[in-house]
């Protein structure tokens, strides 16, 4: 894109690499990526109204779909190869996700397996998603027992960040996406506060690209996107995806700052520093009302770090955020009795959340 408030960045994975477009307008890109993938047809899957995917230049076949946790599901996925195989879609063509961090999840998931893989380029329409769901091929669905356990890592082709989809987010929703521009202060973006939202974006998928081309599979250095988010998927369990993804994320951060002060990783101003960055962003930074802490502990236990390592944090410390296993069971007892207990944030329902 010509225009002074785009921005490219590069995730750099050698012959899977692409590039993200951030900006306005970046969706009418789609047409151009379609024939650079040689596709000869496309499944736009979309969770938006009719109209919010430009014609791809190929033909093209339309599949509506729900965003939200609860449609996370390997009956979902199914629905949606099913879906393919009606449209005559093989491995010459191409699959287009619109929607939020859910629907880059599913439609993710379906196009890494279909045909043992199918190219996929996201348009996500969230402030989340544009932030963190669509970047970095980790699809999932979720199952009874957890967020997020059945899943492949599938990059796309290309990922289109249009900001003018972000127009009509509802506040909630779009207050829902600072949850992971918040998280990303502690872990290498520095202080995003009060800059223009593109350039947030922007900043904070180039540090998740940077992450990504380093460690693509959570090999090491990966682990430290998930900061927040220990707490942050048991707390959406826990209140049946009422409290959302972003907002989870947000009080998960300022309990990383907490349970890093118990453990003397961090001191008293570095803690506080978690609760004023989440605060300013008009998040939560405490726990929501009804949940129980040892049901939140029961929950992080089946987090997929903690399987193998007991209760597993990441960070903040000397050294930057790391990955700290094996936390004592009563200091984040102690940790979470810390954080005062408060209504959930107004609004109803679940919607969007990345993977």
């Amino acid at each position: 894109m010509s225009r002074d408030d785009a921005h490219r960045v590069r995730v750099d994975l050698g012959a899977r690499s692409y590039d993200v477009h951030i900006g306005s307008g970046v969706r009418h890109l789609l047409p151009r990526i379609v024939s650079g993938l040689g596709a000869d047809r496309v499944v736009v899957v979309s969770a938006r109204p009719a109209g919010a995917v430009p014609p791809p230049g190929v033909p093209a076949v339309e599949v509506t779909l729900t965003d939200g946790e609860h449609d996370k599901t390997l009956g979902q996925v199914e629905s949606l190869c099913r879906e393919f195989a009606a449209a005559g879609l093989t491995r010459a063509g191409a699959v287009v996700s619109c929607g939020g961090g859910t629907t880059t999840d599913v439609v993710g998931l379906a196009a890494a397996l279909y045909h043992r893989g199918v190219p996929v380029i996201h348009l996500p329409t969230s402030l989340l998603a544009q932030v963190d769901a669509s970047v970095g091929g980790k699809t999932a669905v979720n199952l009874p027992e957890g967020k997020n356990l059945v899943g492949a890592y599938w990059q796309p082709a290309a990922v289109l960040c249009d900001t003018d989809y972000l127009r009509t987010l509802p506040a909630r929703e779009h207050t829902n996406g600072l949850g992971e521009i918040a998280r990303a202060h502690f872990i290498g973006t520095g202080d995003l506060r009060g800059r223009p939202l593109a350039e947030q974006i922007a900043t904070s998928v180039a540090m998740k690209a940077a992450v990504v081309a380093s460690d693509e599979r959570d090999a090491g250095r990966r682990h430290v996107l998930n900061y927040g988010h220990t707490l942050g998927h048991a707390l959406e369990v826990a209140t049946g995806f009422r409290l959302r993804h972003g907002e989870a994320v947000a009080v998960g951060t300022v309990f990383a700052g907490v349970l890093a002060h118990e453990l003397g990783r961090i001191d008293a101003a570095r803690a506080a520093e978690h609760r004023e960055v989440v605060a300013h962003y008009g998040l939560p930074t405490t726990l929501p009302d009804g949940v129980g802490v040892d049901r939140l502990v029961t929950l992080m236990r089946s987090d997929k770090k903690a399987v193998a390592h007991g209760l597993t944090f990441v960070l903040d410390g000397p050294a930057g955020p790391e990955l700290v296993p094996d936390v004592p069971v009563d200091v984040v007892t102690r940790a979470l009795r810390a954080m005062p207990p408060s209504p959930l944030p107004a609004g109803t329902g679940p919607v969007s959340s990345p993977g």
